[in-house]
């Protein structure tokens, strides 16, 4: 999949419009300028880094949590429309914890988590367009987001860590301490966390259909064509989203899409 300048300037626009919307006090300021002094980077940032996965292509990453940020409010609706008590939790929270839930995804202050592949092979057969940087120290990517998140100064409550910590719900083993307790005293004491994992995994099933289930048509060039033949309004669209970039080297990036 292939998005142009003008859909990754939009979803940076939202990305941004989200805090502003949803997070209050000192740290939407900090939010802000903390994404802004990485804007060069988290704009054309991967959400994965081979094509199998979801959202493994330039601008993936905000493509991909503003679907979750979306998923997760409506999530949260369906949960409350059950009986949910949503006196444990805040809308703040729950938007928070979508729009960071992936930020570990960026890498270090310095260095970028996911860079090109310079191996052809693994390219061409396997489909990595990127792959992990080994400059990095492993680290998971919840643990990582949080390290961000707590070195630029910006707090997050105890529902948001745990929410963050466990967003892959079961499918990563070390969740398991805090979804698989039996006693009544060690399970989470908000829904939170539950509704965050289904949104995640709700914005990656989609994105998967999105990107997959085309190509398993019976008619999967001329689907393919439709779905993936992103459309562009004219070539003045195009250079007025260039032009609202302040960054000429990102402004230069863009522009080659």
């Amino acid at each position: 999949m292939k998005l142009s300048a003008e859909q990754i300037q939009a979803n940076w626009v939202e990305f941004n419009t989200n805090i502003e919307t949803y997070i209050t006090g000192d740290r939407k300021q900090r939010l802000l300028d903390f994404y802004k002094k990485y804007e060069d980077r988290i704009i054309l940032m991967p959400a994965a880094h081979k094509k199998e996965y979801h959202s493994a292509f330039p601008g993936g990453y905000v493509d991909h949590v503003n679907r979750v940020v979306k998923a997760a409010l409506s999530m949260s609706a369906v949960w409350e429309g059950f009986g949910c008590d949503m006196t444990t939790f805040t809308q703040e929270e729950l938007v928070f914890s979508a729009i960071n839930h992936d930020l570990g995804k960026m890498g270090s202050d310095t260095e970028d988590a996911y860079i090109p592949q310079t191996d052809n092979w693994r390219r061409d057969k396997l489909g990595e367009d990127y792959m992990f940087n080994k400059a990095l120290p492993f680290s998971s990517v919840p643990d990582r987001g949080l390290f961000l998140l707590q070195q630029h100064d910006i707090k997050y409550t105890f529902n948001e860590m745990i929410a963050i910590q466990t967003h892959d719900g079961l499918y990563d083993p070390a969740n398991e301490k805090y979804l698989k307790a039996f006693m009544p005293e060690q399970k989470p004491r908000t829904s939170l966390p539950f509704i965050l994992h289904q949104a995640d995994m709700m914005a990656a099933r989609i994105e998967f259909e999105i990107e997959w289930l085309p190509k398993f048509s019976k008619d999967s060039v001329a689907t393919q064509k439709k779905n993936y033949t992103l459309k562009t309004n004219t070539k003045s669209s195009k250079t007025k989203a260039l032009n609202s970039m302040s960054s000429p080297g990102l402004k230069n990036m863009l522009d080659s899409l």
